[in-house]
């Protein structure tokens, strides 16, 4: 059955890629467009949406990032969740090794970043900025390149990406955020300790789900902290068991009814949104900075070699195993595509580089955290395409020849 969800999972995916795909080339090309100034207009635009005495007003841009990718966060939470109790994930050694190469694949990169800025004497600031993997696009790319592969490449790239990015999560709190707001927190911890154990003993019907989430997202927006990280948490609490009266699991039909709405609308809208980067300004000179230098390889080379270092370390070591069915091969592959930073790395470099978009130090930002993020991809995508019709010829020859 896990196998079967995994399988739904990907057939969605390898669809939803090519559009996220196009999402993502047609905010490049109107960025750089005569409608680039009505593209930034309309992100920065503010709408307030109002329910009885609960008030919120945030920009389209702010609407994408915190609302709608908070239900992206949702439904990852709940296949994590599954993955751990039914799946993959199940055998805590096949937990511990995208856990550890999350780790690793944090401090890798941080590392060859200082490495080089060091000795160029470019801003040591940056350092944080290479260390977080774009979920959204490193799936994409995964499922357009890794059809023949194992879907528990998928699993480990999914649950590598979630402990990396609730890693840089925490990074950003803890080096840039001003300070959370208390009582919304309180309140959050305290409706998901109440959902969680009424959830244990009873049954809760749906519409109760949903407004428990919307009320949980509501306060963490009111509270400064990510979406994603409350919208992990309350995955957590939804039940996979399933109902006496139907048979059917909560958790399970969560994520059959939301993935599609992710996959084709909450996606490519979030790429339409931060992909859209103007390349105004740019010089050859720029391409040699430190800044650019730094954090291209921190992406492109750290990411990899921790990455793929810490989960080798892992099997080797005998606390962590190799993905189900997957080759060292494989597994390299996937460590590459880690190496996708883009939305969350522009997102860090701009609290790092607090400044004008178009400030030099931003715009060296953007070309680091562009090229090494596509080095990342186009090298990620060979690989896994090699691996594949590795698999392919093998299987041709027989089984016993699959190793």
């Amino acid at each position: 059955m896990a196998r079967k969800i995994t399988l739904d999972f990907l057939k969605t995916e390898s669809a939803s890629g090519m559009v996220l795909g196009l999402a993502a080339v047609a905010a490049l090309i109107v960025a750089n467009s005569p409608l680039s100034s009505a593209y930034y207009g309309w992100l920065k635009s503010e709408h307030i949406l109002q329910i009885g005495p609960l008030l919120l007003q945030l920009s389209i841009s702010e609407w994408i990032k915190e609302g709608l990718m908070a239900v992206f966060f949702l439904v990852v939470g709940l296949e994590i969740k599954f993955e751990i109790l039914k799946g993959e994930l199940s055998d805590p050694k096949k937990l511990a090794t995208p856990v550890l190469a999350a780790a690793g694949g944090m401090i890798a990169p941080a590392l060859v970043y200082l490495a080089v800025v060091g000795p160029l004497d470019g801003p040591s600031q940056g350092w944080p900025i290479p260390l977080a993997t774009d979920i959204a696009f490193a799936l994409a790319v995964f499922a357009v390149a890794a059809r023949r592969l194992p879907g528990s490449l998928r699993v480990f790239l999914l649950t590598l990406a979630i402990v990396d990015d609730l890693g840089a999560i925490a990074l950003i709190a803890a080096l840039f955020s001003s300070g959370v707001a208390w009582p919304p927190l309180v309140w959050i911890v305290g409706l998901l300790l109440v959902a969680g154990v009424t959830s244990r003993f009873g049954k809760i019907p749906a519409p109760f789900w949903v407004l428990g989430f919307g009320l949980v997202w509501y306060l963490t927006v009111l509270s400064g902290l990510s979406t994603s990280l409350t919208a992990v948490a309350f995955a957590a609490i939804v039940p996979v068991r399933a109902r006496r009266s139907d048979g059917q699991s909560p958790l399970r039909e969560a994520m059959h009814d939301l993935h599609p709405y992710v996959a084709f609308l909450v996606l490519p809208l979030f790429a339409f949104a931060k992909a859209g980067v103007s390349f105004g300004g740019l010089s050859l000179e720029q391409a040699f900075a430190p800044l650019v230098i730094g954090i291209a390889l921190g992406l492109f080379v750290g990411k990899q070699i921790g990455v793929f270092g810490a989960a080798w370390l892992a099997s080797a070591l005998k606390i962590g195993r190799r993905p189900t069915g997957a080759t060292w091969l494989e597994l390299y592959g996937v460590s590459l595509l880690c190496g996708v930073g883009f939305t969350m790395s522009l997102f860090i470099g701009v609290l790092a580089f607090p400044g004008a978009v178009d400030s030099p130090q931003q715009v060296e930002v953007k070309l680091g955290v562009l090229g090494g993020s596509l080095l990342s991809a186009l090298a990620g995508s060979a690989i896994l395409a090699v691996a594949g019709r590795r698999r392919k010829d093998l299987a041709e020859r027989g089984p016993d020849t699959a190793r």
